[in-house]
This record gives structure tokens, C-alpha cells and sequence, in this order.
């Protein structure tokens, strides 16, 4: 994979990131990675994946990350599994792809 071209995409209300989730972990931190086999980012995050709580938590650091509001970050696919595709309301695909280049070795 060359970019981040096919984890970070355009969406009509900003822009969608593909992230695979370890949850339970000792903190939570994102991004842990890159996962070139599964074609997303890795994120982990403490809480179980139990009662929506790792959702909770992956929608928190994500928006935490990005310096935005909870009330801008949306799970719209895989809320029950470990893949997930994320909205980030209000962002271009440049700016997350910066941010996130600035993050990660090897990108």
C-alpha cells in the first residue's frame, strides 16, 4: 500500500477512515499502526468490547486525536466487530491524511 488512499476516503459529510480495533488494552492510543493486510489503521483502546464501551472509547480518541467533538465522530460500519469504518464529520480526506502521516513511521 502506498497511501492511506485505501483507508482514508471522501464521504459526503467529510471523510471515513477504516480502523481495526484491539480493545481491552492497557490504554488507549491511535494510531498504533498500520495493518497492510487488512488495510487499516490500528487503534486500542481499554475498555472491554462489552456494552459499547470500546465503541465509546474508539469514538473518543479518534475525536481526541483529530480535534474534534464526540458529536462529530460516527461508527458507520462494524459497531459489533473488531473492523470498523469511521465518519469524521467536517474533515477533507488531505487533512487527515497529514495528520495521520505525521503519526505514523513508514507512511
Amino acid at each position: 500500500m502506498d497511501s492511506l488512499g485505501e483507508i482514508i476516503r471522501k464521504h459526503e459529510n467529510g471523510a471515513t477512515l477504516d480502523l481495526f480495533i484491539t480493545s481491552s488494552s492497557k490504554k488507549n492510543v491511535f494510531p498504533t499502526g498500520l495493518n497492510k493486510w487488512r488495510k487499516r489503521l490500528e487503534i486500542r483502546v481499554s475498555s472491554p468490547a462489552r456494552d459499547n464501551k470500546a465503541n465509546k472509547d474508539v469514538i473518543k480518541t479518534i475525536a481526541s486525536f483529530f480535534d474534534k467533538p464526540v458529536s462529530d465522530i460516527f461508527i458507520i460500519s462494524g459497531e459489533k466487530n473488531r473492523e470498523k469504518t469511521i465518519l469524521i464529520k467536517g474533515v477533507t480526506v488531505e487533512h487527515l491524511t497529514k495528520k495521520l502521516k505525521g503519526s505514523i513511521d513508514g507512511l
